[in-house]
């Protein structure tokens, strides 16, 4: 059980832990009762012993005793839950009091002459116990989980009654009044869905949310011009055909996060992956090399039928119209190399077995070596294929030329032009699709491989829309809704392409051994927030000359965005709340650099004063947390984080009123621009330093908690205040909703320390 805490609660309990927040709020307590069990192995002990012994079982009698009230009472507001809630709180209750009797030292056995007394004498009770408070303290950490589950799901029922009413209405009048109530109903979804989505242990699962969750943001805006169009124009079949691929867009992305939500499929399907080229390879070198380990574990023709597999496969990129006959023989070179080293191992490894060999010989090592490099060299080819097409597709689209045609010729009203460029953005929707597909192949990773999926099925949806959007515009060249509705759609094609470039960076980033995971979802702006002055804020476009200006400015932000990660790698717990506003301070700061080169999502001022602010703010959350930390610290220590913790928060207020004061003309909006990344790059630098001095004090926290020292220790830290792990450890979110549940759980962190 202590080798792998989480794994046991499961066993125990039958229960899967799927989400981050109940998983660290259990693992404390299942480290407090690893500490019990293993005192088992030294069963002579001193009287003081015994009696620190006795108030670490006393201790955790009590905090579970405070946990259960707080069970008890999400049972009475659910009435569902009642009775599977009320009977593991009897359980947990029932655990925690027979710790607390196996603790006693009042029914320790007789003391013999050399003053030494033996506790714990029912081991088999004590495991017992133990067990039963960590199944039934899991399952009501799961049974609030469902609360959660439950607020989403009914979030979401309310999304799609209010969207058939949206999607009957007839009236401007009645639309408006609806569709006030569903944004703040979609709002309220992508809030719920993005803790979930943050919450989730399984990167796939959370890959899946975040496809989804885009799609429904960029689907909010598209029904509502989309919708505004169709009510301007009811008698127009491209305008209905528009707005009736949007809803029904909507309603699929809805499903999809229900789906991850409950962990349910229509049907009973199961939800699998194309197989990709790099699973192919990643999978047969695998069996390659474990013939090290097993000569007789495969049948000969395994290696040779999955080899065969990934060869089929290279296909996507041999039979493309797009791949250079260049590349095309590269491939296929290098898979008849493939093929004949992996023939040459087969018939190494059959001389092997006829010998009856127990482990590898000198030639059949030599052939698994020659195997794997030529796989390898297969790999290297087909990445290079891949990324290097999605670079030139990237480059040659950059100026979008098709969409501004489109434009132009649905507000002449030309429809001959409208079809001749509707068949241009075909063709590079095609080219798109294929090339998404081929990054599939080499992504590296099962979640860049479902955003390679995404992205392939954004162009594939939004290229018709387009098209259907320019046919009404050119129908009423006049209409400025019909206008408005093409240039939503625009947007988010041309959003997609910008998604492409940082999906093409993540996976360069995989390919060369570096963590391509400043993946930042752009949620829903919350009510009220963030656009009260940027509202009124016109939108500059930077000319070339100040956008070489900035650009140095940019790189120094890159670079230290490369420091803040490589003092995260050195963090042993990613999820502390310092590392992940750390993180998502360097991610921000990143798209602010993207911004300077003219690439990324930030295309004009406005985004990135918009982004520059909510940075400040994450920089302010920071500081709370900060402050938090410094709470339990000694004094050293303290005055060294609160230093630091000042100084951020100036910078953070100091670029929250820069970037909140109008400003008017192109020169005054330039210097806004280069002042909001001087103070960017002043706030990066502060948590450059503060993440090294923050994990050396975890660190060393950490390593005196770890003993349980002396008796005379004990004593010591009885008399002092007990230092809290939920602040150390940085644990203050409320992932599941249940937030007084989880401070519960934290008073039996303190045990550790005993």
């Amino acid at each position: 059980m202590a080798s792998s805490p989480c794994s046991s609660v499961n066993f125990d309990s039958g229960l899967e832990i799927k989400t981050r927040s109940v998983e660290q709020t259990l693992i404390p307590l299942v480290s407090q009762i690893t500490t019990l069990i293993n005192h088992k192995d030294k069963p002579k002990k001193s009287e003081r012993t015994q009696q620190a012994i006795q108030r670490v079982g006393q201790a955790v009698s009590v905090a579970v005793g405070r946990f259960v009230a707080v069970g008890e009472a999400i049972a009475v507001e659910n009435e569902e839950l009642k009775e599977e809630m009320g009977m593991a709180c009897f359980e947990a209750r029932r655990a925690g009091d027979a710790i607390a009797q196996l603790t006693d030292v009042g029914t320790a056995v007789t003391p013999p002459v050399d003053r030494r007394t033996t506790v714990f004498s029912d081991r088999t009770g004590m495991v017992k116990a133990a067990r039963m408070l960590l199944s039934s303290v899991t399952k009501v950490l799961v049974l609030a989980d469902r609360i959660v589950i439950k607020q989403i799901i009914t979030s979401r029922n309310k999304v799609l009654v209010t969207l058939e009413q949206l999607e009957r209405v007839s009236t401007f009048q009645e639309f408006v009044q609806i569709f006030s109530q569903f944004g703040n109903q979609m709002v309220e979804f992508a809030h719920l869905t993005g803790d979930r989505q943050n919450d989730l242990k399984d990167e796939n699962k959370k890959a899946r949310m975040a496809a989804a969750r885009a799609v429904l943001e960029k689907c909010t805006m598209m029904l509502l011009t989309a919708s505004k169009t169709c009510l301007r124009h009811p008698d127009c079949e491209s305008a209905r055909i528009n707005k009736d691929a949007v809803f029904h867009r909507m309603r699929f992305a809805l499903e999809q996060v229900m789906e991850i939500v409950t962990d349910a499929r229509p049907c009973g399907e199961t939800k699998v992956l194309p197989l990709s080229i790099y699973t192919g390879i990643k999978d047969f070198k695998s069996n390659v090399e474990g013939l090290r380990e097993g000569l007789y574990l495969l049948p000969h023709q395994a290696l040779s039928g999955q080899l065969e597999a990934v060869v089929e496969r290279t296909e996507d990129f041999t039979d493309s119209a797009y791949t250079s006959h260049e590349h095309r023989e590269g491939i296929l070179q290098l898979c008849q190399l493939a093929r004949q080293d992996t023939d040459q191992l087969i018939t190494a490894w059959m001389e092997a077995q006829s010998l009856n060999a127990k482990e590898a010989t000198e030639e059949m090592e030599l052939s698994i070596l020659k195997t794997c490099q030529s796989v390898h060299e297969l790999r290297r080819e087909l990445h290079k294929v891949a990324v290097g097409r999605a670079a030139d597709l990237l480059k040659l689209h950059a100026e979008h030329l098709p969409l501004r045609a489109l434009k132009a010729s649905g507000g002449e009203g030309n429809l001959e032009a409208v079809a001749e460029y509707a068949r241009t953005l075909g063709e590079q929707k095609e080219q798109l699709v294929e090339t998404c597909r081929l990054l599939c192949h080499v992504s590296g990773t099962e979640p860049l491989e479902i955003t390679c999926i995404h992205a392939e099925e954004t162009f594939h949806v939004i290229g018709p829309q387009i098209i259907s959007a320019a046919q009404t515009l050119a129908l009423h060249p006049s209409s400025k809704i019909a206008k408005e509705n093409l240039d939503v759609f625009c947007e988010a094609w041309e959003s997609q392409l910008c998604d492409m470039a940082v999906l093409l960076r993540e996976i360069n980033d995989v390919f060369e051994g570096r963590r391509g995971d400043k993946r930042a979802y752009v949620s829903l702006p919350r009510p009220g927030k963030h656009s009260a002055n940027l509202k009124t804020v016109k939108a500059v476009k930077l000319d070339a000359e100040e956008q070489s200006t900035i650009a140095k400015l940019g790189l120094e932000l890159r670079l230290l965005t490369s420091d803040v990660d490589t003092e995260v790698e050195k963090w042993e717990d990613q999820e502390h709340d310092i590392v992940r506003q750390g993180q998502s301070l360097s991610s921000m700061a990143y798209s602010m650099h993207l911004f300077t080169r003219g690439e990324g999502l930030l295309k004009t001022t406005t985004d990135l004063f918009h982004q520059a602010e909510v940075l400040s703010e994450e920089g302010l959350q920071l500081c709370s947390s900060l402050h938090t930390f410094s709470t339990q610290l000694m004094d050293e220590e303290k005055v060294v984080v609160l230093s630091e913790m000042e100084k951020l928060m100036g910078l953070c207020q100091q670029l929250q009123m820069g970037v909140r004061t109008p400003v008017q003309g192109k020169t005054a909006t330039f210097q806004k621009v280069d002042s909001s990344i001087q103070n960017t790059r002043a706030i990066i630098t502060v948590v450059i330093y503060l993440l090294p001095v923050c994990n050396k004090i975890v660190r060393k926290y950490k390593s005196e908690r770890s003993s349980l020292g002396s008796p005379q220790s004990w004593r010591d830290r009885q008399s002092s205040t007990p230092v809290k792990d939920d602040v150390l450890n940085g644990k203050n979110s409320n992932g599941f909703g249940v937030k007084s549940l989880e401070q519960h759980m934290a008073n039996l962190t303190f045990l550790e320390s005993k």
